[in-house]
């Protein structure tokens, strides 16, 4: 049987454009604005999103189509022969892997609070913040809540994906792309005539140096390097297989241009939904990632309304998260597929119980399992953050050096490789002009950001080691007034500050 190919062009760019899509479109990007300075922080973004995002997912796109394989075989067909860059495809899919055992997870809340507040459990009038921050308190501390809802993600998921790449996968999220697209329109367009609006704009759009000077102008340029890198889910192959999927008749990086477009428009359009409605009603721009389970359903309580727009808001949540979990499972289906031999449909019924068992870890390391932390990460870190530090801070930067290094050295696949494969096709084009950039620049960008994601864990370990820990006091006396405050059921509110969707 034949390697199966998308339907068309614009199934390819849904496609891809889901994948980058993820939470952190929605969560992370408007928040990061928010405590980076607002719209400086959104001119740096776009600019490293040019500089670095657009060129590695370029080569991601490159590598696929010209091997027609996942990664567990993609390098087999095209590395010089005795060479061990196809190790790389090994680990490439262990990432994929551990990334679904916490997005899952994440993704059934996105399920839930999209059914409740359908069901007005959050919009009901009278709601206060105690009642927004008890919701989200008790779905955590409920093993079987997170686990029933992750299981459902999982279970769409692999039925999606059996159903294959143009039935399935290419029929399913351009239904569900076009959908988020008409819905995030929707929601700005309400949220720009809300009576904030004007203020909330102006702090959005507007570049303002004299916040980013107090932020640190290095704190916030390295803040949306990390941002326009991450947001892509470039280094484990999730653009490389759908590259994989496409024809010869585009240029690739004019595909990866699209993509790029596609990702920031939707991260954009979430900014003009959040700030004007956290202007309207006073709402703390910094408030992290308690603004989407905690600030906004406040918000949407207080709206005329209110439910419908919720609904409509937690839907697109769903959506953005749903098309990442498509994408990624269909890399690994792919990749299992190539390494065994077995059918799709084996492949995604064994997948679909393997995939439950391995997120029961990440669903239970907010209640069962709470007390397992791990303290080289900081304070309070549970499985979930290891997850997410293997897959973020480890795999993708150096995942990505090596897709990188591997289209431009000589012992490798090398540059004219790269580029004729890249060129193939109608469209942008990548230039010889470029090639200096891309062989010196680019790789020391990308270990740049591998270097500055490990080092705050070094200093954690180090400390550690040593003995050299400073005593929590004031932090202890603080928590001990706030727990004063807190309703009898509460759990740490930590349970939502974790980073994983800064990246996807």
């Amino acid at each position: 049987m034949g390697r199966e190919h998308l339907k068309s062009r614009l199934g390819f760019i849904l496609l891809s454009a889901g994948c980058a899509i993820g939470m952190g479109n929605v969560w992370k990007f408007p928040w990061m604005v928010g405590q980076n300075g607002g719209g400086a922080f959104v001119l740096i973004y776009l600019l490293f999103l040019v500089i670095m995002g657009i060129p590695v997912m370029t080569m991601e796109f490159a590598t696929g189509r010209a091997s027609q394989k996942s990664m567990t075989k993609l390098y087999n067909e095209l590395e010089p022969k005795g060479s061990k860059w196809h190790l790389h495809g090994y680990f490439s899919l262990a990432g994929n892997i551990i990334l679904m055992m916490f997005y899952t997870v994440v993704s059934g809340w996105m399920l839930k609070y999209f059914v409740d507040t359908v069901m007005g459990k959050l919009t009901y009038e009278g709601i206060t913040s105690a009642n927004v921050d008890a919701h989200m308190d008790n779905m955590l501390s409920s093993p079987a809540t997170l686990i029933i809802f992750a299981t459902v993600v999982i279970v769409l998921g692999f039925l999606v994906c059996g159903m294959g790449v143009q039935k399935g996968l290419e029929r399913v999220t351009k239904f569900m792309m076009v959908a988020l697209l008409a819905i995030i329109i929707v929601l700005a367009v309400y949220s720009i005539t809300l009576g904030g609006a004007k203020e909330g704009l102006k702090f959005y759009l507007v570049p303002n140096l004299d916040n980013m000077k107090e932020i640190g102008i290095g704190n916030v340029i390295v803040a949306a390097m990390n941002q326009a890198f991450f947001t892509l889910s470039l280094g484990i192959g999730s653009m490389a297989i759908f590259g994989s999927y496409l024809g010869k008749d585009r240029a690739l990086m004019g595909e990866a241009v699209n993509v790029a477009v596609l990702d920031t428009f939707v991260a954009i359009t979430s900014g003009l939904i959040i700030f004007p409605a956290c202007f309207t009603y006073n709402v703390d721009v910094n408030a992290g990632p308690d603004l989407i389970f905690k600030t906004l359903p406040n918000v949407f309580g207080n709206l005329p309304g209110g439910r419908i727009w919720g609904s409509l808001f937690f839907l697109f949540m769903s959506f953005a998260a749903l098309s990442t979990v498509f994408a990624v499972f269909e890399n690994i289906i792919a990749c299992v597929m190539d390494l065994t031999g077995w059918s799709r449909k084996k492949t995604c019924i064994i997948g679909t119980f393997a995939m439950i068992a391995l997120s029961l870890p990440c669903a239970l390391s907010f209640n069962l399992l709470s007390g397992i932390n791990f303290p080289f990460l900081g304070d309070g870190k549970n499985i979930m953050d290891l997850e997410d530090f293997i897959v973020s801070n480890i795999l993708l930067p150096l995942g990505s050096l090596v897709f990188v290094l591997f289209c431009t050295l000589k012992n490798a696949w090398g540059w004219d490789n790269f580029v004729a494969e890249a060129n193939t096709g109608k469209g942008f084009k990548v230039k010889n002009w470029m090639r200096p950039y891309f062989t010196y620049v680019l790789p020391i960008i990308v270990a740049a950001l591998f270097i500055v994601g490990i080092i705050p864990v070094g200093q954690n370990i180090y400390k550690l080691a040593t003995g050299n820990v400073e005593e929590p006091a004031i932090v202890e006396e603080i928590n001990t007034e706030n727990d004063k405050e807190l309703p009898p059921e509460s759990v740490s509110d930590n349970s939502t500050d974790n980073e994983f969707v800064d990246k996807f």
